[in-house]
């Protein structure tokens, strides 16, 4: 099942050799770090990044944009999809500015393509406040709270914690929504979840348990018998996109190339819907996996929140050895 607890990874700094390996380290620094810092060239001038390394698997998150996930690397190699834009601090029209990353996640207003709506929302360009940085033998937490207000209107608040164990394959970020306003309010949320080379790379393969895939486009019903293949990049090759209905809430890619599962599990009562994108185009070479709580296009609709509620969300991102 996606959510049944799995053994971790033994850490050089596990509870049963704590005096052992005491006497070989004089810094916790040497075993796992955590360090924030702020860009300085470019146009990431300004943005504020943690740096989280737990001895397998770094990820740095993008206190600037939502404490979103900007990448993820597992024992040195790159994870995720990341756009020729690279990472902005400035906000601009989102084809000039989508840096992919590992985790963007869009909403709160809108996800998709919707008439008066910036494409995909506007809360992965909101600042995040850190509320807690650590690293230690406990692991690495770090938590954070994105504001999505207006004058005479809502009042939400995401409350992100995102956190591994030292030593682990896996990074879980869990999302709690919470409505401090008066009123109920509408919402919506997509985790554009992005993998990119070299765990994107011919010959690839995505899993899943999949009851029906629905083709976006005409061009993606034409492509539907290579839906789950990834093949070699392509010169202006157009995107597919498919709406799937898994039965699990479960997806990974597969690399035989250099032995790797990518796998994303989720809250799938919260997340009903999924989305898989996909890219073969020659320096946009990337696949999205993108669970979210509504459909897209013609299907999309608002869920709802009542004043004093919360709700919360969770995906689960693993590297493993193929078997």
């Amino acid at each position: 099942m996606p959510w049944r607890q799995t053994p971790n990874v033994r850490s050089v700094y596990s509870a049963a050799g704590r005096r052992r390996v005491d006497a070989k380290i004089s810094n916790f620094q040497q075993v796992a770090s955590l360090r924030r810092y702020t860009l300085t060239e470019g146009g990431a001038n300004g943005l504020r990044v943690l740096d989280c390394d737990n001895g397998k698997i770094r990820f740095l998150l993008n206190e600037s944009k939502a404490l979103d996930i900007m990448q993820l690397y597992c024992e040195g190699k790159n994870i995720s999809f990341v756009s020729k834009n690279g990472f902005k601090a400035e906000h601009g029209d989102f084809l000039q500015r989508f840096e992919g990353g590992m985790v963007y996640t869009c909403g709160l207003d809108s996800v998709g393509a919707r008439e008066g709506f910036p494409l995909h929302g506007t809360l992965h360009g909101r600042a995040a406040k850190i509320t807690r940085a650590e690293c230690s033998n406990r692991g690495i937490f770090v938590e954070g709270e994105i504001s999505d207000t207006a004058l005479f209107g809502k009042n939400l608040l995401l409350k992100r914690r995102i956190y591994s164990d030292i030593g682990s394959d896996t990074v879980t970020l869990k999302d709690t929504l919470v409505n401090l306003g008066f009123r109920e309010e509408d919402y919506c949320l997509l985790y554009h979840v992005n993998v990119g080379y070299p765990m994107l790379d011919e010959g690839a393969e995505i899993r899943a348990e999949i009851e029906e895939a629905i083709p976006r486009t005409a061009w993606a019903k034409e492509r539907a018998a290579q839906r789950s293949i990834i093949t070699a990049p392509v010169p202006e090759e157009e995107e597919t996109c498919y709406f799937l209905r898994l039965k699990e809430p479960c997806v990974s890619l597969e690399n035989k190339k250099i032995q790797k599962r990518f796998s994303l599990a989720y809250s799938g009562d919260m997340l009903p819907e999924f989305v898989q994108w996909k890219s073969m185009a020659s320096g946009d070479y990337a696949l999205g996996l993108e669970p979210c709580t509504t459909k897209l296009d013609d299907g999309f609709h608002y869920s709802k929140i009542a004043p004093n509620e919360e709700i919360s969300f969770r995906l689960r991102l693993s590297v493993t050895p193929l078997d």
